[in-house]
């Protein structure tokens, strides 16, 4: 007599995520832009069991405060320091850490190559092109009860593409982090196997002038903010990956380097939106730290919070684009309800 057979709706999280580990290998092995849209669903699926079944306050680790460096944040490391312990400690401490050449450099510029065919595929898509690679843009199709339009298209605007929106980058991307470590860190920090936001897990493709020529003057759009503002009560870590130098040549970080631990005023006078935090606002937050653009290089790993006040660097004299990967990681246990999730 055959197995019987269980339909993906009906699986156990474990299930799934045995199988999600099965086709990974296997495409690893022959890639396959099928099995790589397949993983897809499956992780939107794992991740929909995942939060349905939590249950149970996620734990944060007991932070190594004696590790950290003594110079004043943010602290700095390099891959072996990429534990739960120490990224706790520097996050409580200066609101983020900074772990530098995490990815190689070869490694860095394949990702960035990537995500420059993945927008020329989405342009082909939006343009009906017959031949637009799929493998590289294929609007992700979620549950039905999430709407992603008016989401994507905002993300779209500020310079992004859904990392979802590319089967075959998404793939790259998650065997980077398995290897790499930053999967095992995660799920340590989040205390419960981590989910990824469709909705906030970003290719980025910064262009120097996205806040407009600077030669018109010093009235640049503020877009200082804390991603906590948007999603409530959570338990979340931020990845963010430079693929090229940034900072000085092209566009990169600005942020407060200190732990906030609550979301401050928005929309105040010299705030651009009603969700962000004005320059004044930016500045009184930081007190006696000052506001840091610190210099990335290609494989460099920024990790902090929801509570982690920063906005983009960019002026139009810088002469390159800044390629770069958001991914924002969630505990099931109170993820937002208004994200589609995908399990890692």
């Amino acid at each position: 007599m055959s197995p019987r057979f269980t339909p993906p709706w009906r699986k156990r999280p474990e299930q799934l995520l045995d199988e999600i580990g099965e086709l990974t290998n296997e495409n690893r092995e022959h890639p396959d832009g099928r099995v790589e849209r397949k993983l897809l669903n499956l992780r939107h699926r794992a991740g929909l069991r995942l939060t349905q079944a939590a249950n149970g306050d996620p734990a944060y680790p007991t932070p190594a405060f004696d590790r950290l460096p003594a110079d004043s944040g943010p602290a700095e490391a390099g891959p072996d320091d990429l534990d739960p312990e120490f990224v706790r400690a520097a996050i409580l401490r200066d609101g983020c850490v900074l772990i530098r050449a995490l990815v190689g450099p070869d490694e860095a510029k394949s990702l960035a190559d990537e995500i420059e065919r993945a927008y020329v595929a989405r342009s082909a898509h939006a343009a009906g092109a017959e031949d637009a690679d799929e493998r590289y843009f294929a609007p992700f199709e979620p549950d039905r009860k999430f709407d992603l339009s008016s989401e994507r298209a905002f993300s779209q605007d500020a310079a992004g593409l859904w990392v979802a929106d590319s089967p075959h980058v998404m793939f790259d991307v998650l065997d980077v982090f398995e290897r790499t470590g930053l999967t095992r860190m995660a799920t340590g920090y989040l205390g419960q196997h981590p989910v990824m936001s469709v909705n906030k897990s970003v290719l980025r493709k910064v262009p120097p002038d996205i806040f407009g020529d600077s030669s018109e003057g010093d009235q640049k759009p503020s877009g200082w903010h804390q991603d906590g503002r948007f999603m409530g009560s959570v338990t979340a870590l931020n990845v963010w990956m430079a693929l090229c130098r940034c900072g000085d040549v092209a566009p990169g970080l600005e942020f407060v380097p200190r732990r906030l631990g609550e979301i401050v005023p928005t929309a105040t006078e010299g705030a651009t939106f009603d969700w962000s935090v004005s320059r004044a606002i930016a500045e009184e937050s930081a007190g006696d730290a000052p506001i840091l653009r610190p210099i990335f290089e290609a494989g460099d790993v920024l990790l902090f919070d929801e509570y982690f006040l920063h906005t983009t660097a960019a002026d139009s004299s810088m002469p390159n684009v800044r390629y770069a990967i958001e991914t924002w990681l969630f505990a099931p246990e109170g993820f937002p309800a208004q994200y589609a999730p995908l399990a890692m």
